[in-house]
């Protein structure tokens, strides 16, 4: 599997470069809470939704720690065969970490 860093990520955003897209599986509850941007795609339909990860960009999705996010690429790789799929390591805790404290922890 392999990883973004968010400030790879942030790097990335702030390219203006939309040669990727960036997909956030977490619950609405928690999307509520606070949200770093990209297309909302809960964990639980990605796979009724799989057409609609791109298979030329860089697919990078997110959660809260990375842990069901890493789960959920595995699955993807293994049974789409994507290989453009990448984790943001440590999910949206380690974007508040390293990129913007104003998030609200949960």
């Amino acid at each position: 599997m392999k990883n973004i860093s968010p400030k790879e990520l942030r790097n990335l955003i702030n390219s203006n470069n939309n040669d990727y897209q960036l997909i956030d599986i977490r619950d609405d509850y928690e999307y509520d809470i606070c949200c770093i941007g990209g297309e909302k795609i809960s964990m639980y339909s990605i796979i009724e939704n799989i057409n609609k990860l791109s298979k030329s960009k860089k697919v990078i999705i997110y959660c809260r720690t990375g842990s069901r996010s890493s789960n959920i690429i595995d699955l993807i790789e293994k049974k789409f065969h994507y290989k453009n799929i990448y984790n943001l390591e440590g999910g949206i805790m380690k974007w508040r970490e390293d990129i913007d404290p104003t998030l609200e922890e949960y």
